[in-house]
Parts: C-alpha cells; sequence; structure tokens
C-alpha cells in the first residue's frame, strides 16, 4: 500500500488527509485494527523512534506513551518494585520485559497518559496487551504481535482500537520536507544517534557517574530527541518521572518537568498508598483522585458529598510539611535538557526534586555559573555538547 487515507487531520474541517509514500514505495506499516487518524500516525511514528533508539542505545526492551506528539512517559523494560506495582495499578505476578516497560512509561505520568498512543520496541505479547486493555488507550505501534497479544486488543474499544505494525528495518530518507502555510521546508532527517560516548565531558568536581545514571541520561536524551521543544526530562532507575515540553521558557521547563517528578514521589507517600478507594471505581477516576489529593486542591476531594463516591473512608489531609518533607528524600534522579541552561536556576529547581546527575548540551555564556551551581550539590553534569530541538 502506498497511501492510506484518513477521516481528517489535525481538525474535522481538515480535509482531505491521508499518510503516503512517493513513487511506488510501499508504506512501512500496516493496519492491523481500527482506522487511526492524522495525529494518531504523528504520535506513532514519533513514539516509535523513541523506542527504537531506546533499544538500540541500551540494550533493552523499550516503551512510551505518547499524547500529542509528545511523550508523557518512556522507560526501559526493567522489573516493576512492589510499591510501582501498587501504583501503576499492574497485575501480579511475573510480567515480560515489554510489558514492564509499557507499564513504566505509563505509570510516570498516569494523567497525561489518558488516551495515550503506546510505543513498543519489541513484538506485543499477551502480558502487554493485557495491561493496555484494562488502559485508557487511542492505539498501539509495535514492530509484531503475537496472536494471543492480537486478539485482546481487537475486543479493546468495542473492537475500534487502533493496531499498527511497524516494519522495524524501516529506514527514512535522509532528506525530510513538510509544508507549512503552503511554503516547502526541507532539511536533513535527524539521524543522531545518541550513545554513551555523548556523556564523556564531565565538567563538574564530581566525575562519578555509575552505568545506571549512563542509562538514565541516555533515556533522557533521547526521550527529549522526540519531545516539543523547549524541553527537559526527569529520569530515575529507567524511566522518565517527568516530562516538560513545548515551554518558551528553560526554567518552566524545569519547573513542569520537576512538579511532574515531585508528584510521581508524592504517589508513593504512604498516605496515599494507604488511600482506599470504593469498589469497581474506575481508573482514571482513581488516578484524578489521587493527583486532586496530593494538590493544592485536596479540599475538593475531600469536600463533604464528594469524598464519598471515592473514598472508602476519608482521608487523612497529605500536609504541605508533609509533602515539602516527603519530596526532600528523593535522590538520584537524573534530568536532561534539549538545550543548554541558560542560569544556575535550572540547576537549583532540578536539586529540589533529587536531581543527583544533569545531561545538557553546555554553550551558555554562563556555564561557569551553572557549573558551579552544580558543584554547590555535589552534582555531575556531563556537557553532551549537542541540541535535541524537535519541532
Amino acid at each position: 500500500m502506498t497511501e492510506l487515507e484518513l477521516k481528517y487531520g489535525c481538525n474535522p474541517n481538515q480535509k482531505p488527509a491521508r499518510i503516503f509514500m512517493k513513487g511506488d514505495q510501499e508504506l512501512p506499516l500496516e493496519v492491523l485494527n481500527g482506522k487511526p487518524g492524522y495525529i494518531n500516525f504523528m504520535d506513532a511514528l514519533n513514539s516509535w523512534q523513541l523506542v527504537k533508539a531506546l533499544k538500540q542505545a541500551t540494550g533493552l526492551p523499550a516503551a512510551a506513551s505518547f499524547k500529542h506528539v509528545s511523550p508523557a512517559g518512556a522507560a526501559l523494560g526493567l522489573p516493576l518494585t512492589g510499591v510501582e506495582r501498587q501504583i501503576y495499578f499492574a497485575p501480579e505476578g511475573e510480567l515480560s520485559p515489554i510489558a514492564c516497560a509499557y507499564i513504566r512509561a505509563r505509570g510516570a505520568d498516569r494523567l497525561c497518559s489518558y488516551g495515550d498512543w503506546a510505543a513498543l520496541s519489541d513484538p506485543c505479547d499477551a502480558d502487554t496487551a493485557r495491561y493496555l486493555a484494562l488502559e485508557v488507550s487511542d492505539g498501539v505501534i509495535a514492530p509484531d504481535y503475537t496472536a494471543e497479544a492480537l486478539e485482546i486488543l481487537k475486543t479493546k474499544r468495542k473492537g475500534g482500537y487502533n493496531v499498527v505494525k511497524i516494519d522495524p528495518d524501516y529506514a527514512p530518507a535522509l532528506v525530510e520536507r513538510r509544508s507549512i502555510f503552503g511554503i516547502v521546508f526541507e532539511q536533513g532527517y535527524n539521524d543522531l544517534a545518541i550513545d554513551e560516548r555523548m556523556l564523556d565531558n564531565i565538567v563538574t568536581k564530581n566525575k562519578d557517574l555509575p552505568q545506571a545514571a549512563k542509562h538514565d541520561m541516555l533515556l533522557s536524551l533521547i526521550t527529549l530527541k522526540y519531545t516539543q521543544s523547549n524541553s527537559v526530562c526527569y529520569v530515575k532507575d529507567g524511566q522518565t518521572l517527568g516530562v516538560g515540553a513545548g515551554q518558551q521558557s528553560r526554567i518552566h521547563c524545569t519547573r513542569l518537568a520537576g512538579s511532574k517528578a515531585d508528584t510521581w514521589w508524592l504517589r508513593q507517600h504512604p498516605k496515599v498508598l494507604g488511600l482506599q478507594f470504593v469498589d469497581g471505581i474506575r481508573r482514571p477516576d482513581r488516578d484524578n483522585a489521587i493527583d486532586i489529593y496530593i494538590s493544592d486542591e485536596h479540599d475538593d476531594v475531600l469536600a463533604d458529598g464528594v469524598w464519598q463516591n471515592t473514598f472508602k473512608v476519608r482521608p487523612e489531609v497529605l500536609t504541605e510539611a508533609e509533602k515539602k518533607e516527603w519530596i526532600a528524600r528523593q535522590s538520584g534522579v537524573t534530568v536532561g535538557s534539549d538545550a543548554f541552561f541558560p542560569f544556575g536556576d535550572n540547576v537549583e529547581r532540578a536539586f529540589k526534586s533529587g536531581v543527583k546527575y544533569i545531561a545538557q548540551p553546555g554553550g551558555s555564556i554562563r556555564d561557569d555559573h551553572v557549573i558551579a551551581t552544580a558543584d554547590k550539590h555535589g552534582m555531575v553534569m556531563a556537557f553532551t555538547g549537542i541540541r535535541l530541538f524537535h519541532h
């Protein structure tokens, strides 16, 4: 198939719409179920590039959860801890590495992953399909699907769940083009391979960069390569904790991603883990209740006549002092930036969310101040020399 007609473009008024290959080239993908739309395919193709790059860089299965052409989360296929199983609503028992990767990717920011597009570096198996079947998701892209997985996915959304198979060996043309306002833009395809050699230029006094932190740096940088700029990404133990995308100010990226990382950590607070939900509550309702409970709007969820629809017993308030004390316990976090930190304030904000390792291009006229700020907190910072803008 050289083209696929779509219902409409980004919006219903944008017709006609299609995806196609020039000449007699075949599309490198196949729709196995559903009818993906224009934005679905934008998410699918960007997320596939991300997970493929992660697998190549680390050798581990990888997954991503995409929304509006940016990742809400990305992760490597490492085993889930008991607490992670609880906060990600994962099933008991042994799970495949690719299932763990997606559960962790979606769990990074469950609120933003609502209605996501899932991407898998490895074939989708039954473990992954069963988890996807329980979540609100628009579709999935993977290099293949087991027969059992495909059968499970075809029952989702009344049989309309979008399932796309991609040729894992497909490589795009070296030059890419797009049209904006009738004007054609042309540039070289961003085939930059991100690997550990980019982490060699450690500019801080502390140069102790363990292998796990290197993987986290690679995860942050590859995630940023496919995130709408400006962007900053917090990572720990092979999964993103918070992605700040599309902000005009670097410090706002750092704050946004940091607040998401704080929320991820607060979900592990004993008071949150101890919340008792009413039987039969939907996963999105549970996610929303947890988010409000953690936020400054907790009075809304605890108001008389409201909490009874969510909790079996009225929960204790998680005070600001308790939240501050808990966030201060976070440590070992990595932060990556798609362009240089212009001021030390980004480092100071990152430190508040437990950041120990930083990967950024460098090149600011205030690099000395940024390095000094990192040194003040005993951080390890690598200058990659590579900018990762994505638009």
